[in-house]
């Protein structure tokens, strides 16, 4: 455990939105986690994605459980209101949208309302950010937390790739080929 205590003591923090590049890359993380990890959490951090399995699956960490949780029902959310907005049937075989809770449709509803597909990933982000920090472990060395600071540097790099231009045009060409698959 006292490897532990210096890992997480090594870890500098940052800011999704701090400009520039992250004080920490995610090769360094992992290289630094191969050193003072058990092989069980490293196996985890190096198969962290920020997309949650289709099904629940216990992942044996609380904070994993509790994102993917978060983000499943915030994708399932986002679908719903998305498929409403275009009038297209949302199917939800598995009855995942019984299972989301008011603020995260709150949250959808939010994003949707976004004129700017930018703005509503960056106040999706701010919210994910938000989540992770509410639910961080009361113990800032365990294992949950060294989970936490790793999906906190996924969304990180993921925020840092947004390129305003060639989103809009991703986005134009994208919602261009919907529209003409519903005519």
């Amino acid at each position: 455990m006292g490897g532990q205590y210096y890992l997480v003591s090594q870890l500098p923090a940052f800011s999704i939105t701090q400009n520039g590049p992250l004080p920490v890359t995610e090769e360094y993380f992992l290289d630094l986690c191969s050193r003072f990890m058990n092989k069980k959490v490293l196996k985890v951090l190096e198969s962290l994605t920020l997309e949650p399995p289709k099904e629940f699956e216990k992942t044996g960490f609380t904070v994993l459980d509790k994102w993917y949780d978060f983000e499943r029902s915030l994708r399932i959310a986002l679908a719903y209101l998305r498929a409403q907005k275009m009038k297209k049937d949302f199917t939800d075989p598995t009855n995942l949208l019984s299972k989301v809770s008011p603020e995260v449709m709150q949250v959808a509803r939010t994003a949707m309302a976004f004129e700017s597909p930018l703005e509503a990933e960056d106040y999706l982000d701010q919210i994910r950010i938000e989540y992770l920090t509410n639910n961080l472990p009361y113990d800032n060395f365990s294992d949950d937390a060294v989970i936490a600071y790793g999906l906190k540097l996924k969304l990180a790099n993921r925020v840092k790739k947004f390129n305003e231009e060639a989103g809009m045009a991703s986005y134009r060409k994208i919602y261009d080929r919907i529209l003409g698959e519903s005519t």
